[in-house]
């Protein structure tokens, strides 16, 4: 167990490759609460979606993936809040229309390209083992900024998810609110992007908090939770893919292999959460009759 749990990161890339997820895990894992608390799973499928002709942009014209995403994911951010407050606007049906115009936009140009098909995978899919230097530090970046926002509008945010006519009725901008929301999000997607792809980044966003709020229902037990179970899925994922890759010849993508090591460990945690809560109605025993 030792060796498959440590050998797996004694090259240079396959450390790289863990601090990287660890960064992002750290990131999405807080992020994805406060997108179960407002629901916005939709929202962050969404933007995963919208920031690719950004990336296929920046991509055709030789320039930084990064840059195109952030550019790409900061507009859609704006256009979908935006969208969703016009009165006779269905959100669902603005979150659709978004959807299918940037992604179909960004397929269209990467199209241009004669080996689009290997570079529309590695897009979609990720590269993990691929990442830089550079690239960390560009996530740790957007980390600690996206990190900083959410402690300065943490109580404003958990109103705003909780009782949004409080929100409103106390002064505070309900929009402004919405808009920072829907950043954040589109940063870590922007973020997760070069790691897992577009595709697989939602699960990032969505199930360490699917897994937190089977722990705890209360803010500071979840994010903990939800950081602890993204970064450990993310080093289980990473260990297992080698080990299938190299020593089993059995090919597994880093990114898939990390969102089904977290797939598995949210089936778990809800076996169990039921078991528990069976076990104690069961001791509480009938409700006595009024």
């Amino acid at each position: 167990m030792f060796r498959l749990l440590v050998e797996p990161f004694r090259d240079a890339y396959m450390q790289r490759a863990l601090v990287e997820i660890l960064v992002l895990s750290a990131l999405a894992g807080v992020v994805s609460v406060y997108v179960l608390l407002r629901r916005l799973a939709f929202v962050g499928d969404a933007l995963t979606h919208t920031i690719f002709p950004g990336i296929a942009i920046a991509f055709v014209a030789g320039h930084s993936l990064f840059l195109g995403a952030l550019f790409a994911g900061l507009a859609s951010a704006v256009l979908l809040t935006a969208a969703t407050r016009i009165r006779g606007i269905d959100h669902d049906a603005a979150l659709g229309v978004l959807v299918g115009a940037f992604f179909s936009l960004g397929v269209v140009i990467v199209s241009t390209q004669s080996s689009y098909t290997a570079d529309l995978t590695a897009l979609l899919f990720g590269l993990i083992h691929t990442v830089a230097t550079t690239e960390i530090i560009e996530t740790t970046a957007i980390a600690v900024g996206v990190l900083v926002v959410l402690r300065l509008t943490h109580k404003e945010l958990v109103l705003r998810a909780f009782d949004p006519v409080a929100a409103e009725a106390m002064g505070y901008r309900t929009l402004l609110l919405d808009l920072v929301v829907n950043g954040l999000v589109a940063l870590v997607v922007v973020a997760g992007v070069r790691a897992v792809g577009t595709v697989l980044v939602i699960a990032l966003l969505v199930v360490p908090g699917a897994i937190a709020r089977l722990v705890s229902e209360r803010i500071a037990p979840m994010i903990v939770v939800a950081v602890g179970a993204a970064g450990l899925c993310g080093y289980l994922g990473l260990a297992a893919s080698y080990e299938a890759s190299l020593n089993h010849n059995v090919r597994l993508g880093s990114g898939a292999t990390v969102v089904v090591a977290l797939t598995f460990a949210f089936v778990l945690t809800a076996a169990f959460s039921t078991l528990v809560r069976r076990r104690h109605r069961a001791a509480l025993g009938p409700a006595l009759p009024a």
